[in-house]
């Protein structure tokens, strides 16, 4: 029983009662017994926040976050800024400096609280990597069984040959019941997410019960971790074609990255967090944490089937008007129902999709796929990338989305995430940057920009890139049709983007952009808008300073 001395040195814990390690069917029945909190605006702390449905420990567990929390609270996150560790993070407004005797304070404050209140904590002993040559042990501790069993579903069990465990492990303990006093405290609010790299802690207090806190906290920790043995971390989906031929595939939200790592010819090895090392890529987790909205059936079938499976976990999906949750068949529910949040989630293990990697492990990738979607329909479909392009799209990590859903507001809005994921990741842009290249470079890796946003003009004008083109586009970069000797190309005069003039299964005037637009005058005109923004976000955010070089 090791986990209670640690627990006693790191928090002060000995008058708190334990549950280690429960199977799944135990955590359910935990969750809907014991998990209390307030579930709705002026809503009571006390009600219940986990239920079943008619299917029981057959089917899925339906978890209900506090309304303030149905997503990450990036405001209230922060990093320990211990002075030896200060120059090395990338502090921003997602991932602010908390004061190191601040965090000790609160630290202690924490666990006599739950000395004070008898507390019952769940414990779940899981791993970070699915390769011990970087996996961390990783305990979760906290006061609600669904989190656990979300652990469960999302981590790696049982990997063997990961030295000095216990110098090595991860302790996050998550407490919702501790609403903290920010003059105190020194937090912002009521809640706070706070990583402390020192002393290999994520302490969660206060209404920051979304389910995905427990996973990007330890992914933002594995982002700093890994590119420190000399790897890779990467907030990207991969998989593995009938040759052994490796892919990655970074995007940001509503870009296509989990559709299109879906593919039926290919093994899964993961959805979302990855890592590259000298073996190869290996997945960092061993679930999916899928966005449910207006889920289509037929185009997500191990989503679809999951949903009715034992041990899964829904997020904030509400039962119909009148219905009880007990009452309701899982795929009855309304998916399109947006009440609670638009970020309906739902978490489930990687083995529920049938066609996945063994151990979650794949060879060095031989195509890297940066994905984004440009609703100013004026980025081509696809863009050959050299090693500079890469590091340069790479810290751009350009997207767009819709302004709204007001009637009438139809302008996109340019997003800019670098990385494609900069609230995750811990070390400056820089460093995936040159270690994405590096990779690269010594793999023979090639690059596509692959765009599954609008064409022909912008959203509320053109029309989105069909799921037929875009297919077909990555499936002959995926092929290394794009890249073969003999491929013609021409550069476009504004993005100074490499385009191929032709592509298997796919009209070659589609692949210039300015050919679908009716009003070519416009075309250039939005075109050079959406450059100077590039250039405008490059200047902002100091990327020639740090080595990146301007390619657009």
């Amino acid at each position: 029983m090791g986990y209670t001395q640690d627990l006693e040195s790191l928090f002060g814990l000995t008058s708190v009662t334990y549950k280690a390690n429960l199977s799944k069917d135990e955590l359910f029945d935990a969750a809907i017994a014991g998990d209390k909190g307030r579930i709705r605006e002026g809503g009571p702390d006390d009600e219940q926040k986990a239920y079943a449905t008619k299917l029981g420990k057959q089917g899925p567990l339906v978890y209900y976050t506090d309304p303030s929390c149905t997503g990450r609270p990036v405001k209230d996150t922060f990093g320990v800024a211990w002075p030896e560790l200060e120059e090395k993070i990338w502090w921003k407004n997602d991932f602010q400096k908390f004061d190191p005797a601040k965090f000790q304070g609160l630290l202690k404050r924490v666990g006599e609280h739950l000395n004070n209140k008898k507390a019952t904590l769940y414990v779940k002993e899981v791993y970070c990597g699915s390769d011990p040559e970087y996996a961390v042990p990783f305990r979760f501790v906290g006061e609600y069984a669904t989190h656990a069993m979300f652990v469960h579903n999302m981590f790696p069990k049982g990997i063997p040959g990961v030295a000095n465990e216990d110098g090595k492990r991860w302790t996050l303990l998550n407490v919702p019941s501790y609403h903290a006093d920010p003059d105190v405290d020194g937090t912002l609010s009521q809640r706070a997410v706070i990583l402390d790299m020192k002393q290999r802690i994520i302490l969660v207090v206060g209404r920051a019960d979304y389910c995905g806190v427990n996973k990007k906290g330890m992914f933002t920790i594995m982002n700093y971790l890994v590119p420190e043995q000399g790897h890779m971390s990467m907030h990207c989906s991969a998989n593995v074609g009938p040759r052994g031929d490796g892919a990655i595939l970074f995007g940001l939200s509503g870009t296509g990255k989990t559709t299109l790592s879906a593919d039926p010819d290919r093994k899964l090895v993961g959805d979302d967090e990855t890592a590259w090392t000298e073996s190869g890529i290996s997945n960092l987790e061993d679930g999916c944490y899928a966005k449910l909205i207006d889920l289509n059936k037929e185009a997500e079938p191990v989503i679809a089937a999951a949903l009715s499976m034992p041990g899964t976990l829904i997020e904030n999906v509400p039962a119909p008007k009148g219905k009880r949750m007990e009452e309701m068949d899982p795929q009855d529910l309304d998916l399109t129902d947006d009440s609670i949040t638009e970020n309906t989630r739902f978490s489930y293990p990687l083995d529920c999709n049938p066609n996945v990697a063994e151990g979650s492990k794949g060879p060095h990738p031989e195509t890297i796929v940066l994905l984004t979607a440009d609703a100013f329909g004026v980025l081509p479909p696809v863009s050959i990338l050299d090693s500079k392009e890469v590091m340069y799209h790479f810290v751009m990590g350009f997207t767009s989305k819709l302004a709204g859903t007001e009637v009438g507001i139809t302008e996109p809005v340019a997003a800019f995430s670098a990385c494609f994921g900069a609230p995750f990741m811990s070390h400056k842009p820089s460093v995936y940057a040159e270690g994405l290249a590096k990779k690269m470079e010594k793999h023979g890796g090639r690059c596509i920009l692959l765009n599954t946003g609008w064409g022909g003009g912008p959203y509320g004008i053109g029309k989105r890139i069909s799921i037929k083109d875009t297919r077909a586009l990555l499936n002959a970069a995926l092929a290394g049709e794009l890249h073969k000797d003999g491929a013609e190309y021409e550069v476009h005069p504004i993005f100074n983007l490499k385009m191929p003039k032709a592509c298997p299964g796919v009209d070659s005037k589609v692949l210039n952009p300015r050919n679908s637009w009716q009003d070519k005058a416009a075309y250039d005109q939005a075109a050079e808008k959406l450059r100077d923004l590039f250039r405008k976000t490059f200047q902002d955010k100091g990327f020639a300073q740090l080595g990146i070089e301007p390619v657009m």
